[in-house]
């Protein structure tokens, strides 16, 4: 079972689901379309409020056009192992300045969720049963400090990115 979590606590209908070649969106769900699926509808429509996935090969910049007509995209974790989506995720917040919703999906773990938070990414889609408990009991693992800028900031803005980030006096 998935259930969606926010920082303010599980979500209720949550409207958004991952269509498969079995199950189709139905009722007042709403489908997360693959990118080449949210471009080819984008480019025949001015329809606005869409989702899409977004698979580890994806190419996040090709969402530029359409990103003001998107409400959520969903960066997938199809592995604990593969961080390629922590990239797609701080490639959307901080370089194509994406400020919406942005969903994890797939292998969404306890131990990761800070590092999520971190890069931007606001909602999850968590089916691990460890993680369902610990994110019930509101019981993150904590990262008091670290080095390189984020979208979200460490707790007490406590940080040492102030060493990669430009100087504004020039």
């Amino acid at each position: 079972m998935t259930k969606i979590w926010r920082e303010a606590g599980f979500v209720a209908n949550d409207p958004w689901f991952i269509e498969t070649e079995e199950v189709k969106a139905s009722g007042d769900q709403r489908p997360l379309l693959p990118l080449d699926a949210l471009i080819a509808k984008a480019d025949e429509s001015n329809e606005g409020g869409l989702g899409v996935l977004i698979t580890p090969f994806d190419d996040v910049s090709r969402l530029e056009p359409y990103l003001y007509r998107l409400e959520i995209v969903a960066v997938s974790f199809p592995a604990f192992n593969d961080g390629r989506a922590f990239s797609q995720a701080s490639l959307l917040r901080s370089r194509l300045g994406y400020t919406n919703e942005l969903r994890a999906v797939g292998d969404v773990l306890i131990d990761q969720v800070p590092l999520m938070l971190r890069v931007g990414i606001d909602s999850f889609a968590v089916s691990n049963p460890t993680a369902l408990k610990r994110l019930d009991e509101r019981r993150l693992p904590g990262i008091p400090h670290y080095y390189q800028p984020t979208a979200q900031a460490a707790e007490g803005g406590e940080t040492y990115s102030w060493r990669r980030k430009p100087s504004s006096a020039a």
